[in-house]
């Protein structure tokens, strides 16, 4: 007799698809169709069951850790499990960034004991490159020995990347060298530099002219970097959170060449535009890169469906709407980033899969088995295989709610899709075969898991897509 037993669902992968029983011993799933018995079973008739998310790129603080001196992102990792598990996300990959003086294996060592205390779903860290030192290079091949095989890296690395070219040229070639992703956020720090001092000078310093701060010529320009870097050291790259057509322009021209650059965009660039921006609170859209043109989206869309990009993240870095809104920011200092943690695979369902613009496969691929590779947790993480973890979603497509930020698990307290109806949400969230979120009879949901429970994933290299 199994642990669990899920009845009647059918069953997605990013290659398979059909109606069967599935069983899980202890941690991992054990049986996929056949006969089968369970100590707890779930219906999930007239559902689907899909692997759990993975989604590898978010900000999540600590409560027992905050930043000295520093107005940060509002969820840690207690809430933003919580936000995780009601958004059918059972995997985070969380930026650790190193303090001024910290190795990056300082980073991660100080992390990695306090998301243990307080995550309540698996995590991975990326160590995040913020100074360079002999001493910094030096802990990279340890790292990615012990298990960290991804290194994130700015271009607007302390503003103008011509200073800081070499330390980034050489992370890249260690990368490399040691099977580590490179995630690189491709903006142009000295054209940012430019648009935002012209913009203060002619008095357009506010929100409201953020997407003319940093422009989509900025983006491409970083990206083209990015590609050219990545050719000549060897590296594997992760563009993430990729926000316009000229910019995927170019990683699309990459990978005709056989380079192994991949593409994540966010869901903020899938449903919004800069038009937002003129509202009188429209510094509440503000992310980096900003918001973009209606034919953006469209080439965003276009790249999900043909194959482009490969993963859609959060880039989840909440901030409270008093926060966002303080009359004080500017287009230099505005808020960058919003909670997308528990609308991420439901907008996309919603809007992709019910829309037509993307199939059930291609959404399980891009929200789970595709990160879940690139990251080098595949086929622990990412599917449905047996000896795979039972992190599995029950998935209802015909749930209907309206987002309403304030009654979600993100401490922001409201969401910028508030208002929008969206069609297909989770029914049971299930974490290493514990059912971590579950409906109660008055129609909400009920969070099961405990901090702590989460545990850190220890990966392997990069499977190549």
């Amino acid at each position: 007799m199994y642990d669990l037993v899920i009845r009647g669902g059918t069953i997605v992968t990013a290659g398979s698809l059909g109606i069967g029983d599935l069983g899980v011993a202890g941690e991992k799933i054990a049986q996929i169709g056949g006969e089968m018995r369970g100590r707890q079973e779930l219906d999930a008739h007239g559902k689907l069951v899909l692997p759990g998310g993975v989604d590898g790129h978010v900000h999540l603080t600590s409560p027992d850790d905050p930043a000295p001196g520093l107005d940060l992102w509002v969820d840690d990792f207690c809430s933003g499990s919580r936000a995780a598990i009601a958004g059918g996300v059972t995997t985070l990959g969380n930026m650790t960034f190193q303090r001024p003086g910290e190795t990056l294996a300082g980073a991660i060592e100080r992390e990695l004991a306090l998301a243990q205390h307080h995550a309540a779903v698996d995590f991975v860290l990326h160590p995040v490159l913020t100074w360079a030192s002999p001493e910094v290079f030096q802990g990279i091949p340890q790292l990615a020995a012990e298990g960290h095989t991804s290194l994130k890296l700015f271009l607007p690395f302390e503003g103008l990347f011509e200073a800081n070219a070499s330390d980034i040229l050489q992370a890249m070639r260690l990368a490399a060298a040691n099977g580590m992703l490179a995630l690189v956020h491709c903006e142009d720090g000295a054209l940012l530099e430019w648009a935002a001092d012209d913009l203060l000078a002619r008095g357009r310093g506010s929100p409201h002219h953020y997407a003319e701060s940093r422009p989509d010529y900025a983006e491409s320009a970083a990206t083209e970097r990015a590609i050219a870097m990545a050719r000549a050291t060897g590296a594997s790259i992760y563009v993430v959170h990729l926000s316009s057509a000229v910019a995927l322009a170019a990683c699309r021209r990459a990978r005709t060449t056989g380079l192994p650059v991949y593409v994540e965009t966010r869901p903020l660039y899938l449903y919004l535009t800069r038009e937002l921006f003129a509202r009188p609170d429209g510094a509440k859209y503000t992310g980096a890169p900003p918001l973009r043109e209606a034919t953006d989206v469209q080439a965003l869309w276009n790249g999900l469906h043909s194959g482009d990009i490969q993963c859609v993240g959060t880039d989840h870095a909440p901030w409270t709407l008093s926060q966002k809104l303080n009359p004080a920011l500017d287009v230099r200092t505005a808020c960058q980033g919003v909670a997308e943690l528990e609308t991420l695979r439901p907008m996309l369902y919603s809007e992709g899969v019910r829309g037509g613009r993307i199939s059930l496969s291609r959404f399980v691929e891009l929200t789970s088995t595709n990160p879940a590779k690139l990251l080098g947790m595949y086929p622990q993480k990412g599917t449905i295989a047996i000896g795979s973890d039972a992190d599995l979603v029950v998935w209802d497509p015909a749930e209907r709610r309206v987002v309403e930020g304030a009654t979600m698990e993100s401490r922001a307290g409201f969401s910028v899709y508030d208002g929008r109806e969206v069609r297909g949400w989770p029914l049971y969230t299930i974490s290493r075969g514990e059912v971590v979120l579950r409906p109660t009879p008055s129609g909400g949901h009920e969070i099961l898991a405990e901090p702590g429970r989460g545990r850190w994933v220890r990966r392997g290299k990069t499977t190549a897509l």
